[in-house]
C-alpha cells in the first residue's frame, strides 16, 4: 500500500474507489436490462460492443488530445459528462421509454465519454504519485479498486435489482461520480508537459513510437488476443445466468462477483511485486489461466464448478491486463503517456468489444455454452505462440527497467 503515502494519490484512490462501485453496479444492471426486455444474445453483445468500440475508435484519437491539455481539469469535466448519462439513461428507464434502439445509444454515448475518462484517469495516476519506483504499486492498488467494485458491485446490483430497478442503479451510478470530482478537486499539482502541434501529429508520434519499439508492440499484441477471446465471457453471463442455470439477477451477480473475486486476488498479487520484468510470468500464467477456465465453464453445468472457473478466469485475465498496464506506463516517456495508455485501452475495451459482439452471434448459433469452449481453445493457441516470444520479451523489459533504474 506505499503509493497510499502520497496525498494526491490517496485522494484520488478514495474518489475512485466510490466511483468504481457505481460504474460495475451499472453495467450489471444494464446487462440486465437488456437481456429482460429482449431475450436476445445477440443484443446483448450488440450492446456491449456499443458500450466498448468508442474505446478502439476514438481512445488512440483521443490520447493524442489529451497530451495537449489540462488533464486534471478535463477530468472533472468527463465526471460531468458520465453523470449526466447516468441520470439520462435512469429516467428514461423509469418512464419506461428505453428499448433496443435507445439502449445502444445511450451505449455508445457511454462509451465515448469513456474513451476520455480512462486515459484520463490512468494517466493522471504518475502525476499523483511523485517517486518513479511507487509507480507499479499505486497502478497495481488502482486495479484493486477496479475489481474490488467488480468483485462487491455485481452482487449489490443483483440485490438492488431484486428490491428497486434498474432505474435506481443507474441514478445511484450518477451520484457516485460526485466524489471523484470533489476528491480530483483537491488535489495539487504542478502542470504537466503538453504535447505541441496538431492532433494528427501527436497521434502519428505516439504510434510510431509504439510500432517501433518491439516490447510495446507484443504487449500490445497480447492485450488484444487475450480480451477478443477471454473477455468476452461478460457478455453471455446473463445467458448462462437465466438459461444454463436457471437463476435470476442474483445468479447474474454471483457468477460476475466471482469473476471479481479472482481479479481482486490478483491485483493483491501484482501489488506485491517489486520487480518490474518478473510481470512477464505472471502474464504468461494469467493468459493460460484464462484459456483453461474459458474451456471449465463452457462445459460444467453445475453452478459451484462454474464459479469457480469465474474466480480463474478473472484472476487470468486481470493478471495479464494489470500486468500489461504496468509494464506499457512504467516503459513510457512523460510526453507520451496519454497516448500509450489509450493505445492500452483501445486494444483493452475495443478488443473485448468486438469479441463480445463476435460471442453473442457465435452463441445465437450454437449456444453459450460451445462459444465459451471455442474461445479457450482459440487462447490456448495463442498462448503457444507467446511462449516462443516469452524470454525476448523478459530481455527488452529488464534491460529497459535496469536503464531506467
Amino acid at each position: 500500500m506505499r503509493a497510499l503515502e502520497h496525498r494526491n494519490f490517496r485522494l484520488y484512490f478514495l474518489g475512485q474507489a466510490v466511483s468504481i462501485l457505481g460504474s460495475w453496479i451499472q453495467q450489471v444492471a444494464m446487462a440486465w436490462l437488456v437481456y429482460r426486455i429482449t431475450g436476445s444474445a445477440a443484443l446483448l453483445g450488440i450492446t456491449s460492443f456499443a458500450a466498448l468500440i468508442p474505446q478502439l475508435l476514438v481512445g488512440p484519437l483521443a490520447g493524442a488530445w489529451i497530451d495537449k491539455h489540462d488533464k486534471r481539469k478535463w477530468l472533472m469535466r468527463v465526471q460531468g459528462l458520465l453523470a449526466a448519462q447516468a441520470l439520462v439513461l435512469a429516467g428514461l428507464t423509469w418512464l419506461g421509454w428505453v428499448g433496443p434502439g435507445l439502449l445502444i445509444f445511450m451505449a455508445v454515448c457511454l462509451g465515448v465519454c469513456n474513451a476520455f475518462d480512462t486515459p484520463l484517469r490512468q494517466s493522471l495516476i504518475s502525476v499523483f504519485v511523485e517517486r518513479r519506483e511507487d509507480l507499479p504499486n499505486a497502478l497495481a492498488l488502482n486495479a484493486m479498486l477496479f475489481n474490488t467494485g467488480r468483485f462487491i458491485g455485481p452482487p449489490v446490483a443483483g440485490l438492488l435489482l431484486g428490491l428497486t430497478s434498474e432505474a435506481a442503479c443507474f441514478a445511484l451510478n450518477a451520484l457516485t461520480f460526485v466524489a471523484l470530482f470533489v476528491a480530483v478537486a483537491r488535489v495539487k499539482v504542478a502542470g504537466t508537459p503538453r504535447a505541441e502541434g496538431s492532433v494528427g501529429d501527436v497521434f502519428k508520434e505516439g504510434l510510431a513510437y509504439a510500432w517501433h519499439t518491439w516490447p510495446v508492440r507484443m504487449l500490445i499484441t497480447v492485450l488484444m488476443a487475450l480480451n477478443l477471446t477471454a473477455s468476452a465471457y461478460a457478455v453471455l453471463l446473463p445467458v448462462f445466468a437465466a438459461d444454463v442455470f436457471a437463476g435470476d439477477a442474483r445468479t447474474l451477480g454471483l457468477l460476475w462477483g466471482a469473476a471479481g473475486c479472482g481479479a481482486f486476488g490478483s491485483t493483491v498479487f501484482l501489488a506485491t511485486r517489486r520487480s518490474i520484468p518478473g510481470l512477464i510470468g505472471a502474464i504468461s500464467l494469467g493468459t493460460t489461466v484464462s484459456a483453461v477456465a474459458l474451456l471449465a465453464f463452457g462445459w460444467t453445468r453445475l453452478l459451484p464448478v462454474a464459479m469457480a472457473a469465474m474466480v480463474a478466469l478473472g484472476f487470468g485475465i486481470s493478471v495479464c491486463n494489470v500486468g500489461i498496464n504496468m509494464l506499457l506506463q512504467s516503459m513510457a516517456p512523460d510526453r507520451l503517456r496519454g497516448r500509450i495508455v489509450s493505445f492500452f485501452t483501445s486494444g483493452r475495451f475495443g478488443f473485448d468489444a468486438l469479441g463480445g459482439l463476435l460471442a453473442g452471434f457465435i452463441a445465437t448459433a450454437i449456444g453459450p455454452g460451445r462459444t465459451m469452449i471455442l474461445e479457450g481453445v482459440l487462447l490456448l493457441a495463442f498462448v503457444v505462440f507467446l511462449q516462443t516470444r516469452r524470454e525476448r520479451l523478459a530481455g527488452h523489459v529488464a534491460e529497459h527497467d535496469a536503464a531506467a533504474g
